[in-house]
């Protein structure tokens, strides 16, 4: 859909962002997130297939934080080299606007570096270090975006991410919660227990086909 028929909807300073960058078209679950309260500060639970446009959901919803509600962000990823790589994109298109931090090391300890951030980009386990030694900059976060967030039930990571959701809940009445993720099988469920609007579609931009292949040759549906 075209951007410009959300002009009203998307705060001026975000929709100028997405102007310069070139944007001309919102994809569907970026349409969805948007009318289901994305700048309205509502949880949003975004289930939708590779590549159809969930890391922009998490972009609009840091730059509103950032330009409207003067908070920080927390960006939480399952691994370091996503953190890494994470980290790189953002600098590479925001590092203009607002200042960003990767903190995913082994030391435990509170960073209080971080407070200088806007953008702080970590694992969940960094994340729960950085919980237990009371940072004092966490009382400033307005957004978390919980990336993977299927992986809540990773027998190794997500009792960690678990925790780590309900302590924030009640740290931070008002924050919002963006949960990414492209395979999630009980949606409805966990948007339920996140207070989240369901952001479900199927549009992917490149068609999936399935087939089943079997002596040299490949058998579609």
């Amino acid at each position: 859909m075209k951007l410009a028929k959300f002009e009203k909807k998307i705060p001026k300073k975000v929709f100028s962002v997405l102007k310069k960058r070139g944007f001309e078209e919102l994809r569907p679950c970026q349409t969805k997130s948007i009318n289901k309260g994305l700048f309205k500060d509502k949880n949003l639970l975004v289930c939708t297939p590779t590549a159809s446009g969930k890391t922009l959901v998490a972009e609009l919803a840091i730059l509103n934080a950032i330009f409207h509600d003067k908070g920080k962000i927390i960006y939480v990823v399952p691994l370091r080299a996503l953190a890494s790589e994470k980290y790189k994109d953002f600098k590479k298109l925001y590092e203009k606007h607002f200042r960003i931090a990767i903190s995913s090391g082994d030391i435990d300890s509170a960073d209080s570096y971080l407070a200088r951030y806007n953008l702080i980009i970590t694992t969940s386990e960094k994340l729960d270090s950085l919980l237990r030694h009371r940072a004092h900059w966490i009382s400033q976060v307005k957004v978390v975006v919980l990336d993977e967030i299927h992986l809540l039930t990773d027998p190794s990571r997500g009792p960690t991410l678990e925790i780590l959701i309900t302590v924030l809940r009640k740290l931070l009445p008002k924050l919002q919660i963006i949960g990414l993720s492209a395979t999630i099988g009980n949606p409805k469920e966990l948007a339920k227990w996140l207070s989240a609007e369901l952001v479900l579609d199927h549009w992917r931009p490149v068609r999936l086909d399935k087939g089943v292949y079997l002596h040299d040759e490949i058998e579609f549906k």
